[in-house]
């Protein structure tokens, strides 16, 4: 019924009967059936209000927005709420049964970490023998179930249908990045976490937010609505972690390389041999690379623990995990040697952060070649952040084409070029075609080398136009390297 369904948003009228029997909820038109409910939602892009008429002559019976139509057509009931996009989260969990009390749901939010975070929880609590399910940017899974993601967080409608599924599948787990967009556009409204997890904050979509402060008060916001039997983990690094935590009413941890902590961290060394480190006084061998990956262990420790996972045992499992796919993903070439890493860095922090590693990483001579670009249609303050974060850290730098988009991939290489200062030009070149400049910093590298291809990492597609074409970095990168063994 439509009633059961209302419960918990924020109703101003109703117009019509609710007393109806609802087969499916929709917020894009185009998607509605006979006896569908129809929610008008005001996107970044697009006005589901526009849209009313034609999901009613698709067959919706009902149609729940924020501005009624002038004009009310009859046997069509009509639900004015604060806010569509609030509404639409807490009907798809009613509509779907409620599938986030079934289950223990963690979020995971912050500018940098998320997708490694939460695959290392999937990974970490399947390998303890549980049904887990994972929202993220790279993939969704139900247990050993791979479904294509398409949005870090996608829709609330997509979500619940999603929960639902994990909780048929008998999950007990599930673990999901939250985005700044997703927390703002109310997709999660409705949805329990029994543990929010916050990684970092940087330089990063404000393309969408506009300030730093806003995208910070988004951040927060999630923590300020958690309930008293949740509990909250941040960094405590972050100059922003206990800013996080200021106002939630969940059980407040802290994860720490540099203070005290409840859980705390020492890295002892860092090679690509992994990380060696100190974790709450036990000494302990991680494959993962990287004081940024540290952090991201630390976190995932935290939250094992507080889902009461002996911290031995998950120590244990841990030390011999991976982390995802396309972050600090590294090989190397056979003959020369030459070291390529493929990583998802598209901020300015998440690229200093991946190339300091590199550094630390080097035993003396090696150059550091970084091939990087900036999306199109996307945040424009960061590009030329990026092009001289990347001249900082490198010997060699080719500005090349992330996803250009709508845009054309040659202005966006000026924008990144203006990033880059007189010192610096002489080891930096532009080339727009993103294989070509694979290809070029390959071909610039001696033995012992290290390659940095950035911004796409697990993505394996390039979007031009509206289009998007197939490419993978590490594809490409192998396909370099295999010619070297020639």
């Amino acid at each position: 019924m439509l009633r059961d369904l209302l419960y918990k948003t924020s109703l101003r009228s109703v117009n019509g009967n609710t007393d109806i029997d609802i087969n499916a909820l929709h917020t894009d038109s185009r998607e509605v059936s006979e006896g569908s409910c129809f929610i008008a939602v005001k996107g970044a892009a697009v006005d589901g209000h526009s849209y009313v008429d034609a999901a009613i002559e698709k067959g919706a019976v009902a149609i729940v927005c924020e501005q009624l139509p002038s004009h009310l057509k009859q046997d069509i009931t009509y639900v004015q709420v604060d806010n569509s996009g609030a509404a639409a989260g807490w009907m798809a969990h009613s509509f779907y049964g409620e599938p986030t009390g079934h289950f223990k749901l963690i979020g995971v939010t912050g500018t940098n970490g998320k997708t490694t975070i939460a695959t290392l929880l999937y990974k970490l609590f399947t390998s303890l023998g549980f049904t887990c399910g994972l929202v993220s940017t790279v993939d969704n899974k139900i247990g050993n179930q791979i479904i294509p993601a398409t949005h870090t967080t996608p829709d609330p409608i997509s979500l619940n249908k999603l929960f639902k599924q994990m909780m048929d599948a008998g999950c007990s787990y599930v673990f999901m990045e939250c985005s700044s967009h997703a927390i703002e556009q109310q997709r999660i409204a409705g949805v329990q976490f029994a543990g929010a997890l916050f990684s970092n904050i940087t330089h990063d979509h404000l393309d969408y937010h506009k300030t730093f402060d806003e995208y910070i008060r988004v951040k927060k916001s999630w923590f300020d609505h958690l309930s008293k039997t949740a509990f909250a983990i941040s960094n405590a690094d972050d100059k922003r972690g206990a800013v996080m935590l200021q106002n939630t009413q969940a059980k407040k941890y802290f994860y720490s390389l540099k203070t005290m902590a409840a859980f705390k961290g020492k890295v002892l060394d860092n090679s690509l041999a992994g990380l060696h480190m100190m974790v709450n006084e036990v000494e302990v061998h991680f494959k993962l690379i990287g004081e940024f990956n540290a952090y991201n262990l630390l976190a995932v420790y935290g939250a094992a623990l507080c889902l009461g996972v002996d911290k031995q045992e998950v120590l244990l499992q841990l030390s011999n995990m991976d982390g995802a796919e396309g972050r600090f993903d590294y090989s190397i070439s056979a003959k020369e040697k030459i070291v390529g890493i493929v990583d998802y860095a598209h901020t300015p922090d998440a690229l200093l952060n991946v190339l300091a590693t590199i550094k630390n990483l080097r035993q003396g001579h090696e150059k550091i070649i970084t091939v990087v670009g900036c999306g199109g249609n996307r945040d424009k303050t960061k590009r030329p952040i990026m092009a001289e974060v990347a001249c900082e850290y490198s010997d060699r730098v080719i500005l090349t084409s992330d996803n250009p988009r709508n845009e054309d991939p040659l202005e966006i290489l000026k924008d990144m070029e203006a990033g880059v200062g007189p010192v610096q030009r002489k080891k930096c070149i532009s080339i727009a075609d993103r294989k070509e400049a694979i290809k070029t910093a390959v071909s610039l590298c001696d033995k012992d080398d290290i390659v940095l291809v950035a911004g796409k990492g697990h993505e394996k597609y390039q979007e031009i136009k509206g289009v998007k074409n197939h490419f993978d970095d590490k594809e490409v990168l192998k396909e370099m390297f295999d010619l070297l063994e020639k």
